[in-house]
C-alpha cells in the first residue's frame, strides 16, 4: 500500500521528468543576457501536461478554489481545479473584468503592473486557495497575487509553480505561502 506521500512525490517526479525533457531553452531572448524557458512544448504534449497538472494537484491536496495567474496559469489551473474536484479563479491583469475589483499593484524589474479579480463573485472568505502560475522568477507577481487573495479573504494554502529560477531569488520572498516547484534550475 502506498501512503498518500509517496504517491505525492511520485507525481511530482514524474511532472518534473517531463518538465525537463520538453523544455525549449531559447537564450538571449528576449533580451540578450536572457535565457527563456518556455513551456510550450510541455503543454502540448499530451503525457507532459497531464504529468504537469497531475504534479501541482498533489502539491495543491486540501484546497476548494484554484487561482491561475494571468495568463499562462489559465492554462494550469483549469486543469489543477479539475483534478482536485473544486473551482477555478482567474487572477486577471489590470483592466480585464469589469468593475468593482480588488486590485493588488506590484513592482517589476521595468516598471509596474496590477493584479486583479472580482469584488463580489466568488465569495474568499474562508476559502482555501491554491495559487497557481507558470514561472517563478523574482516573485512579484505570484506574491502579488497571494497577497490579493489574502486580502480579499482567502486563506492562501500554497503556491505552486511549473518551473523555478533559482538565480533570480524569488523564493526567498514566500515566507508566508508554502511554495512548491515542479523544476528548479
Amino acid at each position: 500500500m502506498t501512503s498518500d506521500s509517496d504517491t505525492r512525490a511520485t507525481a511530482l517526479d514524474r511532472a518534473g521528468g517531463a518538465v525537463a525533457r520538453l523544455t525549449r531553452w531559447c537564450d538571449d531572448f528576449p533580451t540578450p543576457g536572457v535565457r527563456f524557458a518556455d513551456l510550450t512544448p510541455v503543454f502540448a504534449d499530451g503525457p507532459g501536461y497531464r504529468a504537469v497538472i497531475e504534479g501541482l494537484a498533489a502539491a495543491g491536496d486540501g484546497a476548494d478554489l484554484v487561482a491561475g495567474v494571468d495568463a499562462r496559469g489559465f492554462l494550469l489551473g483549469g486543469g489543477v481545479a479539475l483534478e482536485l474536484g473544486c473551482g477555478v479563479l482567474a487572477v486577471r491583469k489590470a483592466g480585464k473584468l469589469p468593475p468593482p475589483v480588488h486590485a493588488q499593484s506590484y513592482a517589476l524589474e521595468y516598471g509596474a503592473a496590477t493584479l486583479e479579480i472580482p469584488c463580489d463573485a466568488p465569495d474568499l472568505d474562508g476559502r482555501r486557495v491554491f495559487v497557481i502560475d507558470d514561472v517563478l522568477a523574482t516573485g512579484g507577481t505570484l506574491l502579488a497575487a497571494a497577497e490579493l487573495l489574502t486580502r480579499a479573504g482567502a486563506d492562501v494554502v500554497g503556491v505552486g509553480v511549473v518551473l523555478e529560477l533559482d538565480e533570480l531569488g524569488g523564493r526567498d520572498r514566500f515566507d508566508r505561502y508554502p511554495l512548491t516547484s515542479l523544476v528548479r534550475v
